[in-house]
């Protein structure tokens, strides 16, 4: 599993003259950038099996119809692809934060609010509660958020492609939050999603896998899950179904049996750091042979 290295605050915290910025959108090039490839992949990835399979059709045969269907299929295509890059590039424009500023430095009384074409002010007074959203798949993080909230509204804050806030660490971003507005008496939270809905069974991790996760051998997995509460689920696979239907196959929810191997993977540290203080050293040796 691909360790993912924390980013540093300071990369995303940015003092300025008026006070302190959180930036969320580095780029408003590279944002739209992103917004128009996507409207451009998306209606492609879903046309391209039609217009492949109506242009062969349509050379082998020489039919005007199909002939037709192709350039209707690729025309359809193409409006698509206009209408999902205007309606992308819009969403960007109009409701992307690219970064918040707390003014002035020190004892902020002002939430400045910086989209890609338009700013707005609110004061602190208005300002009652922020909380970092994190949402963890397996321990990896799938995505980061800062949600301000006022008496009539929230404004979800999130970062853009490639942004340094997707790599910083959620609670010390949490941290610096709570040392800025914690003299404007506004609540700062830290809350954590965790992904449980893998689909089953084939979202679900093999005996295999389990064991090779928990390091342990394949046949205690079934002990552990029991033991720890992991949830199994039985099934007969599809190529199976029909020439041998008591065949089965068992797999495990991944949620909890990531769980269970990090709990596996203290208890082990744990079980080392005591081993090696009970042991004795070179010093010990020598003066109990001296006695």
């Amino acid at each position: 599993m691909k360790i993912q290295h924390p980013g540093s605050l300071a990369e995303v915290v940015l003092p300025v003259t008026a006070g302190w910025r959180l930036l969320f959108v580095p780029s408003r090039v590279r944002e739209l950038a992103v917004a128009l490839g996507g409207s451009i992949m998306v209606p492609a990835m879903f046309a391209a099996p039609l217009l492949l399979a109506a242009l062969v059709a349509a050379a082998i045969t020489g039919n005007s119809f199909l002939w037709g269907s192709f350039w209707v299929l690729l025309a359809l295509t193409v409006v698509a692809v206009i209408l999902l890059a205007v309606g992308l590039m819009y969403v960007a424009a109009s409701m992307m934060v690219r970064w918040v500023e707390f003014r002035p430095l020190g004892n902020p009384a002002q939430v400045v609010i910086a989209r890609f074409l338009r700013s707005s002010t609110m004061a602190m007074a208005d300002l009652q509660r922020v909380v970092v959203i994190e949402r963890l798949s397996l321990g990896r993080r799938q995505s980061i958020k800062v949600v301000l909230h006022t008496g009539s509204e929230k404004v979800e804050c999130e970062p853009g492609a490639f942004a340094p806030l997707t790599r910083v660490d959620a609670q010390a971003l949490t941290d610096w939050l709570t040392e800025q507005l914690g003299g404007s008496q506004v609540a700062v939270e830290r809350q954590t999603e965790v992904k449980r809905d893998f689909a089953r069974p084939d979202g679900w991790w093999t005996p295999s896998h389990t064991a090779e996760l928990w390091r342990v051998p394949v046949g205690e997995v079934d002990g552990i899950a029991a033991q720890r509460g992991v949830e199994i689920y039985r099934y007969t696979p599809r190529a199976a179904a029909m020439y041998s239907p008591a065949t089965t196959a068992t797999v495990y929810d991944p949620g909890r049996a990531y769980e269970v191997a990090e709990e596996l993977r203290a208890e082990r540290a744990a079980g080392q750091a005591a081993d090696s203080t009970a042991a004795p050293g070179p010093a010990d040796d020598d003066a109990t042979d001296s006695r």
